[in-house]
C-alpha cells in the first residue's frame, strides 16, 4: 500500500513548519535554560569607617550544592591589609566554584585557609599584609563555618543573636586557659580586656583554625551573620538584633547594620563589614 502523494506533501510541510517554529523560539529567547529561584536571601554591606584605606572584604560563591560566604578583615601597612583580605575572598571563591568542596567541609576549610596563607607569604613581605576571616557553608540546611582571627559568625533565631564562634583573641585565649586550669583567676582577668589577636593569616607558623564542633541545624527564617569587629565592637549588640528583626530583605538589614557604624558617635571607627543570609 502507498503513501498518497498529497499526504507526504502535507507531512513535508508539517515538518518544515515546526523547524520554523523552533529556530523562530531559539532566536526568540535563546537556548538559555530558565535560571532556577535561589535556596538563598542574601545581603551583603560594608563601611570605610574613619579609616583612609577600605580593608574588609567579602564573597560569595553559590552554587547547585550550596552556598559559601567569606569576609576577611585585613591589617597592614599601606595597602598591605586590603591586598591580603582580598588575597582569602579569591583564594575561598576558587576552592568553592568546585562542587566537589561541599561534601567535605572541614577539609575544604583548611585548604582554603593554608592556600591564602601561602600566596599571602609569596606575594608580601612577612607582615606587610594580614588578615582574620570567618567562612560559613550551608548545605542541606546545616550551617559550617570556620575562623581564624577575629571575624564573628552569629545565628539569629527567635529574636536573639547567638555568638557561634570565639574567636584568636588574647582575650578569648585567657577565658579558655582559665577555664582549662592552665591559668589563675587573677592572670586570666589581668588579660581579658585585651583584643589582641594570637593568630591570624599571613604568617609563618600558621596556627590552628577554629572549626564547628558539628554542624548547626537550620529550620528555617534564621539569618546567619558573618561580620568584622568593626560592626560587633560599634554598634550594640541589642542593636543589631533590633535591625534583624524588622521586616525587609536580607540587603535591606545588610544595610541597617552597617548604618550602625555610621550613625555611631564613637572615634576613630573601624572598617566594618558584614554579610547576611537566610535560607
Amino acid at each position: 500500500m502507498t503513501i498518497p502523494e498529497h499526504t507526504i506533501i502535507g507531512l513535508s510541510l508539517l515538518v518544515l513548519i515546526l523547524i520554523g517554529v523552533r529556530i523562530w523560539l531559539q532566536i526568540r529567547f535563546g537556548n538559555k535554560a530558565p535560571k532556577r529561584k535561589s535556596e538563598w536571601d542574601i545581603g551583603v554591606s560594608k563601611t570605610i569607617g574613619d579609616r583612609e584605606i577600605q580593608e574588609d572584604e567579602y564573597g560569595i560563591c553559590e552554587t547547585e550544592d550550596g552556598l559559601m560566604a567569606i569576609v576577611a578583615d585585613g591589617m597592614g601597612k599601606h595597602f598591605g591589609g586590603k591586598i591580603a583580605s582580598r588575597i582569602v575572598v579569591e583564594t575561598f571563591q576558587e576552592i568553592f566554584q568546585d562542587r566537589s568542596s561541599f561534601y567535605n567541609p572541614q577539609y575544604s576549610f583548611r585548604k582554603a585557609f593554608q592556600g591564602a596563607n601561602r600566596e599571602i607569604l609569596n606575594k608580601m613581605e612577612n607582615g606587610q599584609g594580614t588578615a582574620s576571616a570567618a567562612a560559613v557553608m550551608i548545605k542541606d540546611r546545616r550551617l559550617y563555618y570556620a575562623v581564624v582571627g577575629n571575624v564573628q559568625v552569629a545565628v539569629y533565631r527567635k529574636q536573639e543573636l547567638v555568638p557561634v564562634s570565639s574567636g584568636h583573641t588574647v582575650h578569648m585565649l585567657a577565658k579558655q586557659k582559665y577555664e582549662e586550669g592552665k591559668l589563675t583567676k587573677q592572670e586570666a582577668v589581668s588579660l581579658l580586656g585585651q583584643h589582641r589577636l594570637y593568630n591570624f593569616i599571613g604568617q609563618d607558623g600558621f596556627h590552628n583554625i577554629e572549626f564547628f564542633d558539628t554542624p548547626i541545624q537550620l529550620y528555617g527564617g534564621e539569618y546567619v551573620v558573618v561580620m568584622t569587629d568593626g560592626l560587633y565592637e560599634t554598634a550594640r549588640w541589642k542593636d543589631m538584633e533590633d535591625c534583624l528583626e524588622e521586616e525587609g530583605s536580607c540587603q535591606e538589614k545588610a544595610f541597617g547594620l552597617v548604618e550602625l557604624v555610621n550613625r555611631s558617635m564613637e572615634e576613630d571607627r573601624d572598617n566594618a563589614a558584614v554579610v547576611v543570609v537566610r535560607c
